[in-house]
């Protein structure tokens, strides 16, 4: 990694922290951390379930819990089982914890209008536009891409959302009885891989390679949610994707698509793919691409 780039985001982080108050005592001079605060503002009026306040805030049990602890301590959370399910613990706000949580929402209006007050209207709108890019790219750096069982809940969610979007964007639909069969085991090392996307532990994406050992690896059911599209997910997918066939002894890899799958066209040919002649015999096919690997 280029030490310049390194230094550039550590600086931008410094510059953040500091702006934002987040190295003060007192965050916003409510007398507690911002830790505190942050929790405190996620749990929000309608309250929230522990299980997902750790995930949003990328948090372990541990840390959670003193932080909610000392939330209890002072009076403004509660934290009890969900409708009478123990299983489920459920943070609220009590009456002093909304008056505290409504004082943190027009704090951190004041404080936002701090920061843009300053400048002009264009700089506002050049600062706006700015932080806007830089949390999509956030974002998209918090993405985690990892190999999953395509039994796995989370990849037979991504693998039923991708259908249902085909049969939405096909001509004629989709019917999986007419479409090449892509059984478990073939997503199964040493089979091939299944490779599935995380933002905050949900499911955001997926992508497929089987390995043929007498020919060009084959990728299957890359698909990115819609709301993370335009994040680099996908291109992330197929990279991953390529470099697992490339380490698994393939030279060459291949894939088909629907016509009117035009981004994903798109993205085949910026990443280096060519057309070819088809394949193979799939139904909803009109394009067959393939790409040369590099070890």
């Amino acid at each position: 990694m280029d030490s310049a780039l390194i230094a550039a985001v550590r600086r931008f982080n410094r510059t953040v922290t500091q702006r934002v108050g987040a190295l003060d005592d007192e965050y916003m001079a409510q007398g507690r951390p911002l830790g505190q605060a942050r929790l405190l503002w996620e749990i929000g009026p309608a309250g929230a379930e522990v299980a997902a306040l750790r995930v949003r805030l990328g948090l372990d049990s541990g840390h959670l819990s003193r932080l909610l602890r000392a939330l209890e301590n002072d009076g403004l959370v509660t934290v009890g089982p969900a409708g009478g399910d123990g299983r489920v613990r459920t943070a609220t706000l009590t009456d002093a914890g909304r008056i505290q949580w409504a004082d943190l929402d027009t704090r951190s209006d004041d404080l936002a209008a701090s920061i843009l007050e300053p400048l002009t209207e264009q700089r506002r709108a050049r600062l706006v536009a700015a932080m806007a890019e830089v949390e999509r790219l956030l974002i998209g750096s918090m993405v985690v891409i990892e190999a999953c069982p395509p039994g796995d809940p989370r990849a037979r969610a991504c693998l039923r959302a991708y259908a249902r979007e085909i049969a939405s964007r096909f001509d004629d639909g989709f019917d999986p009885a007419l479409s090449n069969p892509v059984p478990d085991e073939a997503l199964v090392p040493p089979a091939g891989v299944l490779l599935l996307a995380t933002l905050n532990s949900e499911p955001i994406g997926c992508g497929a390679v089987k390995l043929h050992p007498d020919g060009p690896a084959e990728l299957k059911r890359v698909w990115v949610a819609d709301a993370v599209r335009g994040l680099g997910v996908g291109r992330r997918l197929l990279g991953e994707l390529e470099r697992y066939a490339a380490e698994h002894g393939a030279t060459a890899v291949r894939l088909d698509t629907n016509r009117n799958l035009t981004e994903a066209i798109t993205m085949y040919r910026a990443a280096g793919y060519r057309e070819v002649e088809a394949y193979n015999t799939e139904h909803y096919a009109h394009h067959w691409f393939e790409k040369q690997l590099r070890r």
